[in-house]
């Protein structure tokens, strides 16, 4: 994920010219010096509301909006909470935290069964879908034989009390993934993420911002996912919501470019992390929906919420139309992907998207049809 530096003034790259004369904010005469050296609070820090010249000097410094990344360490305190018990979840019902059997969870951590039942995204437990009715038995979370010879409904593996009126309603999967992980494998290489790039994200943005765009993305990348993915298939993690912070890394550098410390450098390495995040979302468990799910509405909170620092009115012009822009754009991608998932069938609209998520194996059932193969779950 991208790597953010904080550099000494003697190191910052030559900016050019700023239109100072056009900052909206003015300096009291007399006052200029007491004012670039106080610390502005929080409210003038986000919304710009102290001198240009200092808000450059900040950038340069690596300065945000806050000190401590407060929402990135409580969840990521959570996470680490939720993931304990899916360990041991998975203990009691096969007698060891990770699965092996039926088939190998290469994240190091429990049965798909499990993860189900503890809240995965899995669209048969959302909504009544065709190729896998609510009739369909499936291996139940201490089942260890394959092909399966412990079956349960598929009610009892959703959870959660079952359904309403025999209807699998659970909505709330599309929040819930979003604090599961497939493993330990998965949750460090998340972690490593949020404790790194999403943790200077809310630095420079604030907890509130932050915590709107952690959830937009995670939420968005499930419920893309949920369109696209293989239906058969559960899904678990924070990736969506973390790949929407890289989104923003990304909003921040190309705002910023001019203000950036060797800005072509992180570049390049800002592209690589993010091919091996695409590469990771093939693994089983993970879903590379939700990660290009979450990167879109990362750019578009992004935009919206980000504070970019405005040299001239022109610029700031920019900035405020992108901003309305982005804004309806966001809602109108939710609404319209909500309604599809419930109303229409996403295969027939594009039956090779799954393979954007999807390496063929006998664990899938070669992404044909649900992605359900007997004892793979």
């Amino acid at each position: 994920m991208g790597t953010y530096h904080c550099v000494s003034p003697s190191e910052s790259p030559s900016e050019g010219p700023v239109d100072i004369a056009e900052e909206s904010f003015t300096i009291p005469a007399g006052k200029s010096g007491q004012m670039m050296n106080a610390r502005p609070n929080m409210f003038q820090r986000y919304f710009g509301l102290y001198p240009l010249a200092q808000r450059i000097e900040d950038k340069k410094r690596g300065v945000g909006i806050q000190r401590y990344p407060i929402a990135a360490w409580a969840l990521s305190a959570v996470m680490l909470g939720i993931l304990i018990d899916e360990l041991v979840t998975n203990q009691k019902a096969q007698r060891t935290p990770f699965s092996f059997k039926p088939v190998v969870n290469p994240m190091l951590g429990p049965s798909s069964s499990a993860l189900i039942e503890l809240g995965a995204r899995f669209p048969p437990c959302m909504k009544n879908v065709t190729d896998f009715p609510i009739t369909t038995a499936v291996p139940c979370l201490n089942n260890t034989d394959n092909p399966a010879t412990q079956l349960c409904s598929l009610e009892d593996i959703c959870g959660f009390g079952g359904f309403h009126n025999e209807v699998p309603d659970q909505w709330f999967r599309f929040i819930t993934p979003i604090f599961l992980h497939a493993g330990l494998i998965h949750f460090l290489l998340n972690m490593l993420a949020q404790m790194t790039v999403s943790a200077q994200v809310e630095r420079e943005m604030g907890t509130i911002a932050f915590l709107i765009l952690y959830l937009a993305a995670g939420i968005f990348g499930n419920v893309l996912g949920g369109n696209f993915s293989l239906v058969g298939s559960p899904s678990v993690g924070a990736s969506g919501a973390i790949f929407g912070t890289v989104a923003v890394a990304w909003v921040d550098l190309f705002a910023h470019w001019r203000y950036t410390y060797q800005p072509g450098k992180k570049l390049v390495f800002m592209i690589i992390e993010l091919v091996i995040g695409v590469a990771i979302g093939f693994i089983p468990y993970v879903d590379n929906f939700a990660h290009l799910g979450g990167l879109l509405m990362g750019l578009l909170v992004g935009m919206a919420l980000y504070p970019i620092i405005s040299p001239s009115t022109r610029h700031r012009t920019i900035v405020i139309a992108l901003r309305l822009i982005a804004v309806p754009l966001a809602i109108v991608l939710f609404v319209v992907l909500l309604r599809n998932f419930y109303t229409s069938d996403p295969y027939a609209a594009c039956s090779w998207c799954r393979y954007l998520s999807c390496i063929p194996s006998s664990s899938n059932n070669h992404c044909k049809g649900t992605g359900f193969a007997s004892g793979s779950i």
